[in-house]
């Protein structure tokens, strides 16, 4: 069996980690770098030591030197840093998984960009799950387009940096895709004080941070008599994990272009 050879930025992070024991629990991948910013306690340790197991990959800040033999680098850091590791893979013809948010219009030129060179799959979420749920939402926002009020309630962890998060965001854009809105234009981030009665073609956001939240996201369609609720609840993060494998064997035969978990799991209508 031909081992598709894995690289990890952010490799001692939360879900650094659970990157590195997923892709040593694949029996068709192995890890072929880690990658952590210069200055971390974990440089030069092995990939594996917070699990107790030997991988034979150290961590290490030097890009080229991490990257040498990988075929695709999976990438959940953060955007400024993803961005430096997007410029050195489409130069050396290395696939990239991107699970990264936050990013703003600049810097989803440069994955476009950069998919015209190498294999990239970009997405706020990994999960099978939430991109399933997408479909749903999809389906769900055509045929509640009018006389539903669309709200989006997200909750994470205390130590997420960006709010709403990219899979929220997601959500509503998919929303207002479907229902042929502008999500920049009907947007609503935040409540406080006299408001006014609800504008009806807005879609309202609503962020809950605190404790070891996973990540939570529900959509609500409020009509009158009615309330509809589709809801994604992430116990683990083993689910973004094995998504990004999925996603990473993926461009195993994709030589170039930017997909998203829609096109790994099929779902692009």
């Amino acid at each position: 069996m031909t081992q598709l050879k894995i690289a990890v930025a952010g490799a001692s992070g939360r879900m650094g980690r659970m990157l590195v024991d997923a892709i040593q629990a694949a029996p068709d991948a192995t890890l072929a770098g880690a990658l952590d910013v210069a200055g971390s306690a974990s440089i030069g340790l092995d990939a594996g030591a917070f699990a107790g197991q030997v991988t034979g990959v150290m961590i290490q800040s030097d890009l080229a030197a991490a990257l040498t033999d990988a075929d695709v680098l999976i990438d959940f850091t953060r955007p400024e840093g993803t961005l430096r590791h997007l410029e050195y893979c489409a130069a050396n013809n290395v696939q990239m998984v991107i699970g990264t948010t936050g990013f703003d219009d600049a810097g989803k030129a440069a994955i476009r960009a950069a998919g015209e060179k190498v294999g990239v799959v970009f997405a706020p979420n990994m999960s099978v799950g939430v991109n399933v749920t997408l479909k749903l939402l999809e389906m769900a926002a055509k045929s509640f387009n009018e006389g539903y009020d669309i709200e989006i309630v997200e909750a994470h962890h205390r130590h997420k940096v960006d709010a709403p998060s990219g899979t929220a965001l997601k959500m509503g854009e998919v929303i207002a895709d479907a229902i042929g809105r502008d999500l920049k234009q009907c947007a609503v981030y935040g409540r406080e004080g006299v408001t006014g009665e609800r504008d009806p073609s807005t879609i309202g956001f609503a962020t809950v941070r605190g404790g070891d939240v996973v990540g939570d996201h529900t959509v609500m369609f409020l009509g009158t008599g009615e309330r509809i609720e589709i809801s994604h609840k992430s116990s683990s993060r083993v689910t973004y994990a094995r998504g990004a494998l999925r996603a990473a064997r993926f461009l195993a035969n994709k030589p170039h272009g930017l997909f998203g978990m829609d096109d790994v799991l099929g779902l692009r209508s």
